[in-house]
């Protein structure tokens, strides 16, 4: 079947904080994902399905419906109770690994808990007589990206699944006699409209980053969306290739950032900048502190740098807190958070 060309991320005009956010998280997975709040045709699941042309690639074991790497293979491979892998048959075996793209896994809105988790695979229950485990989205969207659009209106017993696999990293299926563990660690991506409804407090807080979009204001920005559009519809093959350089550009510069993050410092002084800005907007916990410390850390990374500035602290801090600040019932999510700090610093001194 002909591959469907997916409209370029470095074509999308504006939306910066979106796309950087994504690209952070692309970098460094431990940020635990990013909500992207706003109003209808903003470019926000474009964007996220655009992902997958730039992402780096991992290496997987051939044929593992849960895509691990060589490292996880042990008690996991014991008890699999999936395919035809080798690695589930002959445990002395050297597990064969291949190279392959990290994926941006989809989890449509009305998605049953068994189609999230995995159920047993009826079919050749019947057939072959032996108890086999069809795996579900969450085996394959680990060391991936889980995007769920509409995020706010999704089930609740679906939000509960997430909730646990993304705390513990861990799936747990039990079906049938059957119960059987495999990791499921993702970037957890959502897109919604408030308009449509909030998200309950419990995944809200899940997200490490959250950006709230809107549509363009300038009328040269508005015309270049236009025209874009137009361009890709009349033939995507050609405008995709036309943007192929600037997408490899991104991608070898998310390549950098990925080697480079791990020898990123940042001197004391700044830590107790990051503590004071989550203290003077009103964060609960210290979830806020960890996550702006990782963004700041991954925005030097991004940039080519091995040391952490104040600036990339306090856009750490915009990117972080937004919906970590405590707020009044039906009030909106933050949408400037240094306005918020030096407002309320003022407020203190008066």
């Amino acid at each position: 079947m002909e591959k469907r060309e997916i409209f370029p991320f470095t074509a999308i005009v504006g939306q910066e904080q979106m796309k950087l956010a994504l690209i952070l998280n692309v970098i460094n997975p431990a940020l635990s994902g990013v909500l992207i709040r706003g109003e209808k045709g903003t470019a926000k699941s474009t964007a996220v399905r655009a992902l997958a042309e730039i992402l780096p690639q991992i290496e997987v074991i051939k044929r593992c419906p849960f895509r691990l790497q060589a490292s996880e293979t042990g008690e996991i491979c014991k008890k699999c109770v999936v395919g035809d892998c080798p690695s589930s048959r002959d445990m002395d075996c050297v597990p064969e690994t291949c190279m392959a793209a990290i994926k941006v896994i989809e989890l449509p809105v009305g998605a049953t808990e068994d189609r999230v988790v995995g159920t047993m695979d009826l079919e050749h229950a019947l057939k072959k007589g032996e108890k086999r485990v069809d795996p579900g989205i969450l085996a394959a969207a680990h060391r991936g990206i889980l995007y769920v659009d509409e995020v706010n209106l999704l089930d609740d017993h679906v939000v509960d699944v997430l909730l646990d696999s993304a705390a513990m990293g861990v799936n747990t299926i039990e079906r049938e006699g059957v119960s059987f563990s495999h990791p499921a660690r993702f970037t957890l991506v959502g897109t919604m409209n408030p308009e449509e409804g909030e998200l309950r407090p419990q995944l809200l807080d899940r997200f490490g980053l959250c950006v709230s979009i809107e549509g363009a204001h300038d009328p040269e920005e508005r015309v270049a969306v236009m025209e874009r559009r137009a361009e890709f519809d009349d033939d995507p093959k050609a405008f995709c290739q036309r943007w192929q350089e600037e997408s490899r550009a991104l991608s070898n510069k998310i390549e950098r950032g990925i080697s480079l993050y791990p020898r990123v410092t940042i001197e004391r002084p700044l830590l107790f900048e990051i503590a004071s800005f989550c203290l003077d907007v009103g964060v609960d916990g210290h979830r806020g502190d960890i996550i702006i410390l990782k963004t700041a850390k991954t925005l030097a990374a991004y940039h080519g740098r091995t040391e952490v500035t104040s600036q990339d602290v306090a856009h750490g801090a915009e990117l972080a807190l937004p919906h970590r600040i405590r707020r009044k019932p039906l009030q909106e999510v933050a949408s400037d958070v240094n306005a918020l700090r030096n407002q309320n610093r003022k407020g203190k001194a008066v």
